[in-house]
């Protein structure tokens, strides 16, 4: 029994030794981090559209005239009315505003649309056929690309194949060169830059066109998807 004990033993201190042995072989290898960015435009916009009542004279300029205008505009423009929903609905009492007692009180209700669009070239034109003391403001809550996917796998890949290139210009100017990969770590950049809106857009830019200054431009910023990624490859 001591003989079958004593054997294994010695079997399980040589495996011991062997395994040390081949953990002390170290690997030549070199580390080297990789990134990519692509600039897109973006195709799918949000604006963000508040319609308020006033009091034109005496006469009071109700929501739905102005709810009707704004979905005139758009079919107009060659969009479906499904483009536009309502986000939410509040209002205010005038008489605040005004501080005149002796008018009556009127109740002035508040309207916040969504507009999904492709593209800003019809912004202008959709506002301008909007009474401009009814739109009490305007905003690109937010916008992005119908092919974020496809855009940040391209650029993942590009960011590969950027360590790879580094690695091996490094290694030759040593006289080396990479053999193998050993292990790709993508780092996590899931969140494009520049995606928050960049653009704010009062009703008050619009009185521009009663003095005859025309509509406003609108510079939009693109996108750019960013990837990085840390890869070890083998030395031969």
């Amino acid at each position: 029994m001591k003989k079958v004990m004593l054997l294994a033993a010695g079997l399980f201190f040589a495996l011991s030794t062997f395994a040390q042995q081949a953990d002390n072989k170290q690997v030549k290898k070199i580390e080297v981090n990789g990134s990519a960015e692509i600039e897109i435009t973006p195709d799918e916009l949000n604006l963000d559209i508040s319609l308020k009542e006033y009091l034109k004279g005496k006469t009071k300029v109700d929501i739905t005239t102005l709810e009707k205008q704004l979905v005139k505009a758009i079919v107009d423009a060659g969009l479906p009315k499904e483009v536009l929903t309502i986000e939410n609905v509040n209002g205010f009492n005038n008489e605040y505003f005004l501080r005149k007692k002796k008018d009556p009180v009127e109740f002035m209700a508040r309207k916040q649309y969504r507009l999904k669009l492709t593209k800003l070239d019809k912004i202008n034109d959709i506002l301008g056929a909007v009474d401009a003391e009814g739109i009490e403001s305007t905003r690109i809550s937010s916008y992005t690309s119908s092919k974020m996917d496809q855009y940040r796998k391209e650029a993942k890949i590009k960011a590969i194949k950027a360590a790879k290139e580094k690695a091996e210009y490094m290694l030759a100017a040593i006289g080396n060169s990479i053999d193998n990969v050993i292990e790709v770590q993508e780092i996590n950049t899931d969140n494009y830059a520049d995606y928050r809106p960049q653009i704010m857009a009062n009703a008050m830019y619009k009185s521009a066109d009663a003095v005859g200054g025309g509509a406003p431009e609108i510079d939009f910023k693109t996108i750019k998807v960013r990837a990085e990624v840390r890869t070890v490859f083998s030395i031969k």
